[in-house]
C-alpha cells in the first residue's frame, strides 16, 4: 500500500501545471493565425464584410490603438457619426472597410483625408456641410464601391471619383450640371441617385453617360421638363417623380428597351403619345399618379409583363373595356396586382366588369369617388 501511495505522489510531482491561456494569449494566437493566412497581393475580396472571420469577432470591443477619439471601431468598420466633427479624423486604421461620418459639420474633404485606405469599400458622408472635395481625395481608395454624399452643399459631382464605384448617392445638393467627364471610365457604376438637385435637361451634357452600365437612376424633385434621352441604355429603373414633365413623346423611351420600373408621378403630364409605351416591352411597374392625364394611356394592354399601374389623381373621365387587358384570347399577359384609379372625375359605376378581366383579384383594383 505504501508503495502505491509513493508512486502516485511521484506522478503528481512530475506532472506539468495546468495551462490557462489569458485573454491576450488568445488574442495573439488569433492574430498569428490571420498573419499565416494573409491577404496577399492576389486578394480580390471586395465585400464589406469579409468571408474570413474578423480577428475581433470574439471580443466585445476593439483593442486597436488607432481608433479615432470618440469613434467606435469594430471589424474594419469605423463609426464617427453624430460627433460634431469639422474635419475627417486623421488616424483611421488603414485596413478599414467602411467609414461612417454622417451627421457632422465637415465642410471640406482634403487631399490626404483618406490616404492609404486602400481597402475602403463604403464611405458615408451624408448630412454634413460639404462644399468642396479635393480632386485627389480618392486617389488611393481604388476599391471604393459605395459613396454617399447626400444632404450636403456640393455644386457639382466631384471629379476623379474612383472607377470602382458601383453606387453613388448625391441626393439633395446643389448640382446643376453633369459634365461629359464626370463619369468617364466608371464602368462598374450601377446605382445613381441625384434627386433634389436643381438639375434641368440642359444641365446633362451629351455623352455624359456614354459607355456606362447603370441600372438604377433617380432624378426626382429636380427641374426636368422632359424625359432625358442621354441616360444609359442599360436602365432597369428610372425614377423622375416630382419634376415638370408635361408630355411623353414617341422617342422618349426608345433608348431604354430593358426598363422594368418607371416613375413619373407628380409631374404635369397631359399626354402620352401613341406608341411610346411599346418601346419598353419589359416594363413591370409604371407610376403616373398626380398628373393631368385625361384618358388611359394607349398600349397598356400590349405590355405583357406589366403588373402595377398607378393612375390615381389625374383627370381621367372614362375607362374602356380594353384599356388594360389584351383583346387577343391566346396572348399571355401577367395578371395585374395593382391598378389605382381613385380621385379621377369618372363615373365608376359605368365601368364594365370585363375591363378588369386580367387582374389578380378584385382587391387589385382601387377605385373611389372623385372629390374636388
Amino acid at each position: 500500500m505504501k508503495e502505491c501511495v509513493l508512486l502516485v505522489f511521484l506522478a503528481l510531482c512530475s506532472a506539468k501545471p495546468l495551462f490557462r491561456p489569458s485573454y491576450m494569449t488568445l488574442k495573439n494566437m488569433m492574430l498569428k493565425d490571420m498573419e499565416d493566412e494573409g491577404d496577399g497581393d492576389g486578394d480580390v475580396d471586395n465585400s464589406l464584410f469579409p468571408t474570413r472571420e474578423p480577428i475581433n469577432s470574439f471580443f466585445p470591443f476593439d483593442l486597436s490603438p488607432t481608433c479615432p477619439f470618440g469613434c467606435q471601431c469594430y471589424s474594419r468598420v469605423v463609426h464617427c457619426s453624430d460627433l460634431g466633427l469639422s474635419s475627417v479624423p486623421s488616424n483611421i486604421p488603414l485596413d478599414t472597410r467602411m467609414v461612417d461620418l454622417q451627421n457632422n459639420k465637415i465642410k471640406e474633404i482634403k487631399e490626404n483625408d483618406f490616404k492609404g485606405l486602400t481597402s475602403l469599400y463604403a464611405l458615408i458622408l451624408n448630412n454634413n456641410k460639404l462644399t468642396k472635395i479635393h480632386p485627389k481625395a480618392f486617389q488611393t481608395t481604388k476599391k471604393l464601391r459605395r459613396l454617399y454624399l447626400s444632404h450636403n452643399q456640393l455644386n457639382e459631382i466631384p471629379l476623379n471619383l474612383p472607377k470602382s464605384l458601383a453606387e453613388l448617392r448625391i441626393h439633395d445638393n446643389k448640382v446643376k450640371k453633369i459634365q461629359k467627364e464626370t463619369f468617364k471610365g466608371m464602368n462598374a457604376l450601377h446605382v445613381l441617385e441625384m434627386s433634389a438637385n436643381p438639375l434641368d435637361n440642359n444641365g446633362i451634357e451629351p455623352g455624359a453617360f456614354e459607355g456606362l452600365t447603370v441600372f438604377h437612376v433617380r432624378i426626382a424633385e429636380a427641374k426636368l421638363t422632359s424625359i432625358p434621352k442621354e441616360l444609359p441604355s442599360t436602365l432597369l429603373e428610372l425614377h423622375l417623380d416630382y419634376n415638370k414633365i408635361s408630355n411623353v413623346e414617341l422617342e422618349d423611351f426608345k433608348r431604354y428597351k430593358d426598363l422594368q420600373r418607371l416613375g413619373l408621378g407628380n409631374n404635369r403630364i397631359t399626354d402620352i403619345e401613341n406608341g411610346s409605351l411599346a418601346n419598353i416591352p419589359r416594363i413591370r411597374e409604371i407610376h403616373l399618379e398626380h398628373n393631368k392625364l385625361k384618358k388611359i394611356p394607349s398600349g397598356l394592354q400590349e405590355l405583357k409583363y406589366l403588373q402595377i399601374i398607378f393612375l390615381h389623381s389625374n383627370s381621367i373621365t372614362k375607362v374602356g373595356v380594353n384599356d388594360f387587358c389584351p383583346t387577343v384570347p391566346k396572348m399571355k399577359k401577367s395578371l395585374y396586382s395593382a391598378i389605382s384609379l381613385f380621385q379621377n372625375p369618372m363615373k365608376y359605376w359605368e365601368i364594365q366588369p370585363a375591363t378588369f378581366r386580367c387582374v389578380l383579384s378584385r382587391l387589385s383594383v382601387q377605385l373611389g369617388n372623385f372629390r374636388k
